[in-house]
């Protein structure tokens, strides 16, 4: 049966995503992006999401983070109904993957 949404994955199921070329969406505001993000995170903003949307393959994994978890789910949707059809959002948020996998991120 076809998922109809976006699905939750905690960070070890993330980690193992990225690892097989998952593609990384960091929501949060722009400062907290600049300080600290995971490694190879793209910074997704009301402003360049279109072009997101435009420019990535929707075929590819894509897991969507956000502070803990919250942010992260109703946009993990909209990317859903964009066309992205294996889309997760990380459960935890940053605060659960930098606690689990501090030595991936960067700023």
């Amino acid at each position: 049966m076809q998922n109809s949404q976006f699905q939750r994955i905690p960070p070890d199921a993330a980690k193992k995503l990225i690892d097989e070329g998952a593609t990384l969406a960091d929501i949060r505001d722009p400062d907290s992006y600049a300080r600290n993000h995971i490694a190879g995170a793209l910074h997704l903003t009301n402003i360049n999401i279109q072009d997101f949307v435009e420019q990535n393959d929707p075929d590819q994994p894509l897991i969507v983070y956000c502070y803990h978890g919250n942010s992260s789910q109703p946009a993990a949707q909209f990317l859903y109904e964009k066309g992205f059809e294996q889309v997760y959002s990380l459960d935890g948020g940053f605060e659960a993957w930098q606690q689990q996998y501090p030595e991936t991120l960067e700023s």
